[in-house]
């Protein structure tokens, strides 16, 4: 099996326990998806202000939840070693900047089955293209084509909350 074939296909069999554990709400099936030294941050990172580690992720998504922010999933890309997760934030600040709603990209790092970092943009074009989504990565990416293993559309909310730099709002901590 070529490389970039394995490379797509890991994800592709991760997207569907990353939406479900997502959808449900479950932090403990959440921390099981994150790689223990897994971080979290903002486009530009790794940074000092990332979550370091899976314990620090959850405690995120669970301060923010306390905080009223929620989120729903509107779309799961798999890419070769990445998954891009379309999200509609609610209750933060720049969400009610935007009227109540702001859309808001992760780019998920995977490897081993496991996220190993997590990248929050504004914008779905600066997520497809960043470092970890750029087509030296993949020859069907090189192609100007994602692997269409798995693309879904969701629309059911979460009943977790996920916070992120990006989202315009930081749990106190």
């Amino acid at each position: 099996m070529p490389a970039d074939a394995s490379a797509a296909e890991e994800p592709a069999a991760l997207a569907g326990r990353v939406r479900s554990a997502l959808e449900s709400g479950d932090l403990d099936a959440i921390r099981d998806l994150l790689d223990h030294s897994a971080r979290w941050g903002a486009p530009e990172g790794p940074g000092d202000a990332d979550c370091r580690n899976r314990d620090q992720v959850i405690a995120w998504w669970a301060s923010a939840r306390a905080a009223g922010a929620r989120a729903v999933v509107t779309e799961v890309t798999a890419g070769p070693g990445t998954l891009l997760v379309g999200l509609d934030v609610s209750g933060t600040p720049a969400a009610g900047e935007a009227g109540g709603t702001a859309r808001r990209w992760q780019v998920l790092t995977v490897n081993g089955g496991r996220i190993l970092d997590i990248r929050g943009f504004g914008d779905r074009a600066e997520a497809a293209a960043a470092p970890a989504c750029l087509p030296e990565r993949s020859p069907a990416l090189a192609a100007g084509r994602w692997p269409s293993l798995v693309h879904h559309h969701w629309a059911r909310p979460l009943t977790f909350t996920a916070a992120c730099i990006c989202w315009g709002h930081r749990p106190a901590s």
